[in-house]
């Protein structure tokens, strides 16, 4: 028998004193008063525990903003968009003017079945995160592939600000090349200005540093040089180098996967149009203080190249063909040097400074040519003498 109960018979039943039977079991008498004006009145429910839930709730949010909250959820996740809680809570501020704590718009979605309870992760602190301090400090490029409507693949190249996740520029391409890197880059610092520093991976489209250096600069690593911007490439097998704008590209293609597929490059970018314009000026991002990248891109000075990248220096170990002639890439384009067939099959060292290039007997050290390269022709001609009047 509970101890409710047992107070009851002994004060009701048996007619003890309410004060006697306090002492008897050692409760409060007002406790025991309590108790038994309770049975009075309510019967043997007085035996039930009694709720704790307060008489009113005046914080309590609304059913019409849980509703909303549901709507909101569903809209953005089949639109294809990040639908977690902090984008929520900024489409409620901007849409609905009503403020809400990310962490009770997580409460109702998970109440509403929505989301499911995750482990704990590592804290946020115990991660290393660099980020530029200013816009064009730094940017980031890579390029994916996306498949059309009939399966044809094409690739999408991205050039990102790494302070502000600005997407600078997204194009697409049947295939990415050299000269794609530096049309899209152009049309880039075209209208954002140029930047301090340009990160990547070691793709050939966007440097050669892992060629042996027989190709020289390509056309891209030439045109960060002529600029005087920085160029910086990530490790071997380190992608999380470049892991925003790698980001990015999941975020793109969560978009694109909520959508017909494009037909053709056209109908492509037109897609990659409408994405950029969304993620740059209506998706709040967690890592800015919850302000969308144009508005991060857009609140501090822009940074500027601070040095130059120098001459171009590099030796080369080669030997002349049958024909009489060496070949050479500048600037992402394959020259031909003449030096005549007195001098085939002849092991040469080429000293070669940006346009500058001296040709050296490997086994003499004798001088066989010395020229400045015409990068308008495809064939260096050997020297000729002045036509006899």
């Amino acid at each position: 028998m509970s101890r409710a109960r047992l107070v009851i018979t002994a004060v009701v039943l048996e007619g003890r004193p309410q004060a006697e039977v306090a002492r008897a079991y050692g409760l409060s008498p007002s406790w025991v008063s309590r108790l038994v004006a309770r049975y009075r009145d309510v019967g043997d429910a007085a035996f039930e525990p009694r709720s704790r839930r307060p008489l009113t709730t005046p914080t309590r949010t609304p059913a019409a903003t849980i509703d909303l909250i549901v709507e909101l959820r569903g809209k953005l996740s089949a639109d294809g968009l990040d639908a977690g809680p902090h984008t929520i809570a900024w489409h409620l501020t901007r849409d609905h003017d009503l403020t809400l704590a990310p962490a009770t718009i997580w409460r109702h979605l998970r109440a509403a079945g929505l989301i499911e309870p995750t482990p704990s992760k590592r804290p946020r602190t115990s991660y290393i995160r660099f980020e530029a301090d200013l816009p064009n400090q730094l940017w980031q490029t890579d390029f994916t592939h996306v498949r059309l409507a009939d399966g044809t693949d094409t690739e999408v190249l991205t050039f990102l600000d790494d302070h502000s996740r600005f997407v600078l520029a997204c194009t697409a391409h049947q295939r990415v090349r050299g000269a794609d890197v530096v049309t899209t880059f152009r049309a880039a610092i075209s209208h954002n200005g140029v930047p301090a520093a340009v990160l990547s991976d070691n793709g050939m489209v966007f440097t050669t540093r892992l060629a042996g250096g027989r190709g020289g600069r390509n056309a891209f690593e030439s045109e960060l040089a002529r600029l005087h911007i920085e160029q910086r490439n990530s490790r071997p097998n380190h992608p999380t180098t470049c892991g925003k704008v790698e980001r990015v590209q999941q975020t793109l293609k969560k978009w694109l996967t909520s959508r017909p597929r494009a037909r053709d490059l056209d109908e492509l970018q037109t897609l990659l149009d409408a994405w950029r314009e969304h993620y740059n000026t209506a998706r709040p991002h967690s890592s800015l203080n919850d302000r969308t990248p144009a508005a991060a891109y857009a609140a501090k000075d822009k940074a500027h190249p601070t040095g130059g990248a120098g001459t171009h220096q590099r030796v080369r170990h080669d030997r002349i063909d049958t024909n009489g002639k060496l070949t050479l890439r500048i600037n992402g384009r394959l020259h031909h040097i003449g030096l005549g067939r007195t001098h085939a099959r002849t092991p040469v060292i080429m000293l070669i400074a940006d346009l500058d290039v001296r040709i050296v007997h490997a086994i003499t050290g004798e001088l066989l040519r010395e020229l400045t390269i015409d990068p308008t022709r495809d064939y260096q001609p050997q020297q000729q003498q002045d036509p006899e009047p």
